[in-house]
């Protein structure tokens, strides 16, 4: 997680190229959550994919139907169906007649704090994409890469022809991803990690901040800061004894916007259960927390 930024001046409603293949239109939803704002990305030539369309808004729908033109739209590709990422693909399908593709629906009561990505109950997708399976069009390839962690349905989509991986909130250079119980899931989402960890990717685009070059080297890290959480977690209890997730976000959380504690205490939630599945902790009465 970050801290607060000045979103001035930021280039919203503009298709900014990114490389022969790829184009991006940022959302005007910037927030402490979605940092400068979702980033839709446009992929093809003469006939585009559009992955992530973001949140149904009027000037950001207009943006992308710009970009597009007059060229066909092969088909509309969500990540994941938090609310600042799906629901452009139900008005931007009416609009240009593609399919909507990609995560499974997920319709979850999410006791999480973040209003601003509680999931798109109303997303029905067209064709659901299973891990490995691909959309094509005319100088490219989109394959879905399964990555559960930040929610159970997360799909990132590899780009064959230029070595690149749209990381949805996956991988992010800005911050690392929230994962918030009861989706969420920490122990899965390091397994993705793993997982694309081993992969081949020369870059990633993800939905929220800048492209993110030697992404091995962040994934690396990520996993490394994820582990020392870990680490800082299992010391506090061995400390303190039966301890609230508060106060441990008080003391490891120093110096982060106070704002996004509500958060933090969810990640820390997630490993707490990816722990208690190891024998590492358990619950106590009262919602605290113990070694195990």
């Amino acid at each position: 997680m970050a801290s607060p930024f000045d979103p001035a001046d930021l280039p919203t409603g503009m298709a900014i190229a990114l490389s022969p293949l790829v184009h991006r239109v940022l959302a005007p939803n910037p927030s402490p959550f979605t940092y400068t704002g979702t980033q839709t990305y446009i992929v093809g030539e003469e006939a585009v994919a559009v992955i992530d369309p973001g949140p149904d808004d009027a000037d950001h729908l207009a943006a992308l139907t710009a970009a597009i033109g007059d060229r066909p739209v092969v088909a509309i590709l969500c990540t994941h169906t938090h609310r600042d990422h799906s629901p452009a693909a139900r008005p931007l399908s009416a609009r240009t007649g593609a399919p909507v593709t990609g995560c499974a629906p997920l319709t979850l009561d999410d006791d999480g704090p973040r209003a601003d990505a509680a999931f798109d109950a109303d997303y029905r997708p067209d064709r659901v994409l299973s891990d490995g399976e691909q959309v094509e069009g005319p100088g490219w390839t989109l394959e879905a890469v399964a990555t559960p962690g930040h929610t159970s349905n997360h799909l990132c989509f590899a780009l064959r022809q230029e070595k690149a991986l749209f990381s949805g909130d996956h991988v992010m250079g800005w911050s690392t991803s929230v994962i918030s119980p009861p989706d969420g899931d920490m122990t899965a989402y390091m397994r993705s990690m793993q997982r694309l960890l081993e992969r081949d990717d020369v870059i990633y685009y993800p939905a929220h901040g800048d492209p993110v070059d030697n992404p091995q080297r962040l994934v690396r890290g990520m996993m490394g800061h994820r582990k020392q959480r870990e680490g800082q977690i299992l010391r506090f209890l061995e400390r303190h004894g039966e301890s609230a997730i508060p106060d441990m976000v008080a003391e490891m959380y120093k110096g982060i916007d106070p704002r996004l504690f509500p958060a933090a205490g969810r990640s820390v939630l997630a490993h707490l259960i990816d722990l208690d599945g190891r024998g590492l902790a358990a619950p106590a009465e009262g919602g605290l927390w113990r070694t195990a």
